[in-house]
C-alpha cells in the first residue's frame, strides 16, 4: 500500500490492522485548561459527549475546549480496528483509526448541530484523507455519531454545507459519518497539547474554506 505516492491512502482492512493491546494507555486525572475537570467518565448529568476526527488533534481539541459550553475535551483514537494503540501505530496507517476529540458538552447551551458548526468551520471537510500538509487515513475527516439524534443532525448539517460549498465553488465532502465504536484516550502528552501549560505555541495546521455553515437545520441532535 502507497500512502504519499500516487495511491491514495486507504483504510487498512481489520484483518491487516495491528494487533495492538488488551491493556489501555494511562490518561491524566484532569484537564489541562479545566484543572477541576476530568478527561473520563463520570460526567456530570444532563452532559452529553461527541467525538470529531478533523485533521491533527492538537488544534482540533483547542478549538473544541475554547467552545462555550463544552464541558471538558479529550484527544484519541477511534473509528478503526487496532485495540489500545500508540500514537506510533496509528501514524503507521495500520490501525485503521483517525485522530479524534471527544468532547462533552451541554447540550441546553449548545446543542450539538452548533457543535456541527465548529465541525465545519473549523477545517477542509474535502480534503479526503488528509489535512492540508498532514496526509494519511488518521487525519481524515470524520463524525462519529453516539446515537440516532446525532447521526441525523450531522448527515442533515453535511447536506446543508454541502450546499453552502457548491454555492462558493468548492469540492465534496468526503467527512465520514459512522457510529462511535471504541474511543481510545491517546497518550497524556498529547492531551490539550496546545495549552498554555504545555505548549502555547506548538503546532497547528488546522484551517477551514472560509465558508460558514448556515443555520437552521432541521434536525434536533443530542
Amino acid at each position: 500500500m502507497s500512502w504519499f505516492g500516487r495511491n491514495k491512502p486507504q483504510v487498512v482492512a481489520t484483518e491487516d490492522a495491528l494487533p495492538g493491546r488488551a491493556e489501555p494507555l494511562s490518561v491524566a486525572s484532569s484537564h489541562a485548561v479545566f484543572p477541576d475537570r476530568g478527561l473520563q467518565p463520570p460526567f456530570p448529568s444532563g452532559h452529553r459527549t461527541a467525538v470529531f476526527g478533523m485533521g491533527c488533534f492538537w488544534g482540533a481539541e483547542r478549538l473544541f475546549w475554547q467552545t462555550p459550553g463544552v464541558w471538558t475535551t479529550a484527544v484519541g483514537y477511534a473509528g478503526g480496528s487496532t485495540p489500545n494503540p500508540t500514537y506510533e501505530e496509528v501514524c503507521s496507517g495500520r490501525t485503521g483509526h483517525a485522530e479524534v476529540v471527544l468532547v462533552v458538552f451541554d447540550p441546553a447551551v449548545l446543542p450539538f448541530q452548533e457543535l456541527m458548526r465548529v465541525f465545519w468551520e473549523g477545517h477542509d471537510p474535502t480534503q479526503g484523507m488528509r489535512q492540508g500538509a498532514d496526509i494519511g487515513t488518521q487525519y481524515r475527516s470524520l463524525v462519529l455519531f453516539a446515537d440516532e439524534g446525532q447521526r441525523v443532525t450531522a448527515e442533515a448539517s453535511l447536506a446543508v454545507y454541502q450546499a453552502a460549498l457548491d454555492a462558493s465553488g468548492h469540492g465534496v465532502i468526503t467527512t465520514a459519518v459512522e457510529p462511535l465504536g471504541e474511543f481510545y484516550y491517546a497518550e497524556d502528552y498529547h492531551q490539550q497539547y496546545l495549552s498554555d501549560a504545555k505548549n502555547p505555541y506548538g503546532y497547528c495546521g488546522l484551517g477551514g474554506t472560509g465558508v460558514s455553515c448556515p443555520a437552521g437545520l432541521n434536525a434536533t441532535g443530542s
